[in-house]
């Protein structure tokens, strides 16, 4: 599996709003590994000033993580491969 970063613009969003898209992708990301996809959420980090939001997934390609997003109705900008730094 790899990781890939989400990128989301979500300005105005209210803080219930953002738990809400967050607890959708966890719960859809469980959903698809019942059915037999290699796919997690990992964490998110959003910047209130400008609503620019960030979320990895550990999945198997871009396609996996832009259907598990559509499925849980949660926007994004585009989703890229990425490398999660955290030491």
């Amino acid at each position: 599996m790899s990781v890939f970063m989400v990128e989301r613009s979500l300005k105005g969003i209210s803080m219930e709003d953002l738990g809400g898209a967050q607890k959708a992708a966890i719960a859809t990301a469980a959903q698809m590994r019942e059915q037999g996809d290699s796919i997690s959420y990992i964490r998110s980090t959003f910047a209130p000033e400008d609503g620019r939001c960030m979320c990895l997934f550990d999945g198997e390609s871009a396609e996996q993580v832009k259907k598990l997003n559509d499925t849980a109705g949660i926007p994004y900008d585009r989703v890229v491969p990425a490398m999660d730094l955290t030491p």
